[in-house]
């Protein structure tokens, strides 16, 4: 997908820095500005290969405008409750969807933490693809390297799509931590 991966605040479970998306600023509605939220990066489209020359082969993407993810195709009322989870809210209290389905690739800011921010990536076999991240852009917050134990996460779920070698995979994300 289109965007930047990066790595910031600290993770009460992995221990590290959390990943989160930085859409490109054309992404309709565009970025809400600070606040305190990829993923979650890894809950939006996989973008197998954009067309260009060697990013399947090994070329590395992170921090280029291409964002290595895993799709999970589920209902709206599931992406609520991992929505909700993820920003610290009671089961059942997930945010609205109604506003980032409303057409288009748009940003939605739900609350001022970190995951409240829903993307809306367009759309994979005719429905919609969403994600969340944080309000923020890369800049405006210091940047937290992730855990061992938290990349090895993310290459296990990236590996199951079977669209880039291991080796991809940890070049990747050692581009990404690096940036």
């Amino acid at each position: 997908m289109r965007g930047r991966l990066y790595f910031a605040t600290e993770s009460r479970i992995w221990g590290g820095g959390r990943a989160f998306l930085e859409p490109p600023d054309e992404a309709g509605g565009g970025r809400t500005g600070p606040g305190d939220s990829g993923t979650g990066p890894g809950a939006g489209r996989a973008d197998l290969d954009d067309g260009r020359p060697g990013l399947g082969a090994g070329r590395i993407a992170a921090g280029t405008g291409r964002v290595f993810a895993r799709a999970y195709d589920v209902s709206r009322e599931q992406f609520a409750d991992v929505a909700a989870q993820e920003m610290y809210r009671a089961p059942g209290d997930g945010p609205g969807l109604e506003t980032v389905l409303a057409g288009g690739e748009r940003a939605v800011r739900c609350g001022p933490g970190r995951y409240e921010t829903l993307l809306c990536l367009g759309a994979l076999d005719g429905r919609p693809a969403l994600t969340f991240t944080a309000p923020w852009r890369a800049a405006e917050v210091a940047p937290n390297p992730p855990s061992e134990r938290y990349l090895a996460q993310l290459a296990g779920g990236l590996g199951e799509t079977g669209a880039w070698s291991a080796a991809v995979i940890r070049a990747y994300l050692a581009a990404a931590v690096a940036v």
